[in-house]
């Protein structure tokens, strides 16, 4: 019996051990919907923290259940630790490690480098290996695979090597892990074959395509297309801002037409993991070619540019109400990347603050998901949302349009609000409020 054929009864018959490395809001729900789904399931993560929170049955993640996770944990489907020899007993591993852009923008695989590293020293004969992580076409053959067969194990016969683009969407509750279609590429045909039999035992719909390159190449189109999307409609809401022309009535009338026009929204800038960096791991791969990816360097300029943009309408907003921006008081409602989670990775509302406060500004935020803002050099405290707060404010700025704001107070109290996400497009209130 081949390696590949005894891994896959292990998988139908839900005696493959599985393990995902990174235990992020990648890792976390994709090792959850595993043990739910039959499988015994390790999670491995460099954080002590996160390690004794799961094994606490304690969730810190908004898209994963306390409940739920303390019911995986207690019946012996999940645990979780910092120990890469687990890896010994293990029959898949999934790597969910993030892989962030350096300062020079260029992309930084330490994370996935690490892990395969940790992988090789550890791994058993007949084991999967499935990269989730966002990555440029051509990583998981030139990263992952050269050491995880450095013992001289075949790919394909010894040892499976696979990619599969993570799609998770925080704070979306409609879609998640199972429901999501996952694309699947092997190294091999047999390498394929294996991921899209696990996979397939716990989620609905799998895609499988014919190379982790093409693979690689899918999750790097769905972020570019979004980026240079964006990237168009932040420049229309600039020129329309220009023009006198209000972008956002100029969108909704586009909608109304039933074919060959898709709806995207300006705001303050990218935010998150992947759509603001994603792009720019295709663009620094195509360097390497000597091609330049025009629309996604000019995209990235525009949103790059955003937050300056935003801060430019706050200083004419306050110099029409004969107020400068310096000593001026101005209140940031939402620094989270997006609505109603916690993440500020790549926030652009980071930007807009260290602006603010280079120009002088009193600057204060709320945020009911981040309490504490320690990221980029800026270190706050998320402050009370009152009337008291909101009338001494001399500016409110919508960076986060959460669900929990409760707009008819904000509107009531404020003097003067620079919406940035057309929050309060239809509410009406003592304040005055300024659109992109």
């Amino acid at each position: 019996m081949t390696h590949k054929d005894k891994l896959l009864a292990k998988i139908e018959n839900r005696c493959a051990r599985v393990g995902v490395i990174g235990l992020g809001y990648v890792g976390l729900p994709l090792a959850m919907e595993f043990a739910q789904n039959g499988f015994t399931v390790v999670g491995i993560d460099t954080s002590a923290e996160k390690v004794a929170s799961i094994n606490a049955r304690q969730s810190y993640i908004p898209d994963v259940a306390t409940e739920d996770l303390a019911a995986l944990v207690a019946g012996g489907k999940l645990s979780a630790t910092t120990d890469y020899t687990a890896i010994n007993e293990l029959d898949t591993i999934s790597i969910c490690v993030p892989t962030p852009l350096r300062k020079t923008r260029d992309p930084d695989m330490s994370y996935v480098i690490s892990a395969a590293e940790d992988i090789a020293e550890y791994l058993p004969v007949g084991a999967l290996i499935v990269l989730e992580s966002t990555t440029y076409p051509g990583a998981t053959e030139e990263l992952v695979l050269p050491r995880v067969v450095s013992n001289g194990s075949t790919v394909g016969e010894d040892i499976f090597v696979a990619f599969s683009p993570e799609r998770i969407d925080p704070g979306n509750d409609n879609f998640g892990v199972r429901n999501t279609p996952k694309v699947i590429g092997g190294v091999t045909a047999a390498c394929g074959e294996v991921a899209v039999a696990l996979y397939s035992t716990t989620v609905e719909t799998v895609v499988p395509v014919a190379s982790t390159r093409a693979a690689e190449m899918v999750k790097l189109l769905e972020n570019t297309f979004r980026a240079v999307n964006i990237g168009l409609i932040n420049e229309m809401a600039i020129m329309c801002d220009k023009l006198g022309v209000n972008v956002w009535e100029v969108i909704e009338a586009a909608k109304s037409k039933p074919f060959g026009f898709m709806p995207f929204y300006p705001g303050p800038g990218l935010g998150g993991h992947c759509i603001p960096i994603d792009p720019l791991y295709l663009s620094w791969k195509l360097k390497t070619l000597n091609y330049n990816a025009r629309f996604i360097e000019l995209a990235d300029e525009i949103n790059t540019d955003m937050p300056r943009h935003i801060v430019s309408k706050i200083s004419e907003a306050l110099n029409d109400d004969s107020k400068p921006v310096r000593g001026s008081n101005i209140l940031v409602l939402g620094v989270a990347y997006k609505r109603d989670v916690d993440d500020v990775r790549e926030a652009p509302a980071i930007d807009i603050i260290q602006l603010l406060q280079l120009q002088g500004a009193n600057v204060t935020y709320n945020d009911p998901y981040v309490p504490v803002l320690n990221f980029d050099d800026v270190e706050m405290q998320s402050s009370p949302l009152n009337e008291n707060a909101l009338t001494k404010s001399d500016c409110v700025v919508v960076v986060t349009d959460h669900s929990q704001y409760e707009w008819q107070v904000v509107l009531a109290n404020a003097k003067l609000i620079v919406d940035t996400r057309n929050a309060l497009k239809k509410q009406t209130g003592a304040a005055r409020v300024v659109t992109l």
